[in-house]
Formats: structure tokens, C-alpha cells, sequence
């Protein structure tokens, strides 16, 4: 009672869905590249093979390009905690009675209220203002270095620390007044 297992052409000549004069020009051709390749030791091209070789390759360059961006997302948002964790750590606390200090943010006015002692210190480059979310914060000029190298996008007013009394004293020419109407 074992049946015998049809091969596929047989299944499809007894189906009906090919007739025996195509199976039977299938067969030749099969038969004539088999004689081909041994005969002339001519390789015979799968096309099938090539297209599954060539998706298998497109594939594996895909999911390394996909894994290169996540990779780079992931460093991204490590960067981004870093810059929160500085700013959150050494941010100086706001005083809303101060003394208002302006600065620019892409083309936009921005004003922070902060004291005097802190306004001149932002004037002088011993701290700096950064952005952080919405909001704006001010921290001391070392942290805000650390945080440009980060993400220099973060430090919006960093200002070049300026050493006036030594600048007076190394200056030869400080004794010399320069005239208003001067013109060079």
C-alpha cells in the first residue's frame, strides 16, 4: 500500500498543468547542459543562484548600515545624558530680582535675570550660558568647555576670559590715551 513518490514533473504532467511535449523539451535541455558541462567543462549559469547570492549580499549591507545609524542614535542620546548630568550638576541658580543680561539664541533675543556679581562673570568668561531642553542655565566656563565638546550646539554664550589687570600691565602703550577723531 506504499505509494510512489512522483517527482514534480510527473505531479504536473498528471495534473495537467504541462504537457508532455514541454516536459519532454525540459528534459532535453536538462540533459543537453549536463552533456555541455561535462563535455566542454563549461560552467552553466544559475540565474537563480546569482539573484539569491546578490539579495543575500544586498541584505547583509542593509543590516550594517541600519546597525551603523543605531550605533550612532545610541551615541547621540549618550551624549545628550552626559550634557544633562554637567548642566544639572554645576548649573548656577537664577536670581529673579537681578539684573537682566541679553544674549542672542539663532537670530532670537533672550534675556536671563541673574545678579550682578554673576552678569559681570558672564561678561568676563568665568561662566557661560547653556541650553538645556527649553530652558537656559548658567554654569562655570570649565563645565561649559566640557559640555561644547560634547555638544558645542548646548553652549550658547561663552565668552573669552579676559584678564584686564594683567592686560594693563604687560601693555606698554597703556599710558597713551587714543584720540576720538583719529582716522587711520
Amino acid at each position: 500500500m506504499s505509494k510512489q513518490k512522483l517527482s514534480l514533473q510527473e505531479q504536473l504532467l498528471k495534473s495537467g498543468l504541462v504537457s508532455s511535449a514541454k516536459a519532454k523539451t525540459a528534459k532535453s535541455d536538462k540533459h543537453k547542459q549536463a552533456q555541455l558541462q561535462r563535455k566542454n567543462n563549461v560552467a552553466v549559469v544559475d540565474e537563480a543562484k546569482e539573484l539569491a547570492v546578490k539579495a543575500q549580499v544586498e541584505k547583509a549591507e542593509r543590516d550594517r548600515e541600519l546597525n551603523q545609524l543605531r550605533k550612532q542614535q545610541d551615541a547621540q542620546k549618550e551624549l545628550a545624558a552626559q550634557v544633562k548630568q554637567l548642566v544639572e550638576a554645576h548649573r548656577q541658580h537664577l536670581d529673579v530680582d537681578g539684573v537682566a543680561y541679553h544674549f542672542n539664541d539663532q537670530g532670537r533675543m533672550k534675556t536671563l535675570y541673574v545678579a550682578e556679581p554673576m552678569r559681570k562673570q558672564l561678561i568676563d568668561g568665568r561662566m557661560a550660558i547653556v541650553k538645556l531642553g527649553q530652558g537656559y542655565e548658567i554654569v562655570p566656563a570649565d563645565v561649559a568647555e566640557k559640555i561644547s565638546s560634547r555638544d558645542a550646539a548646548s553652549v550658547i554664550v561663552h565668552n573669552e576670559h579676559i584678564n584686564g589687570v594683567e592686560d594693563k600691565k604687560d601693555d606698554p602703550y597703556a599710558a597713551y590715551q587714543i584720540p576720538d577723531d583719529l582716522i587711520w
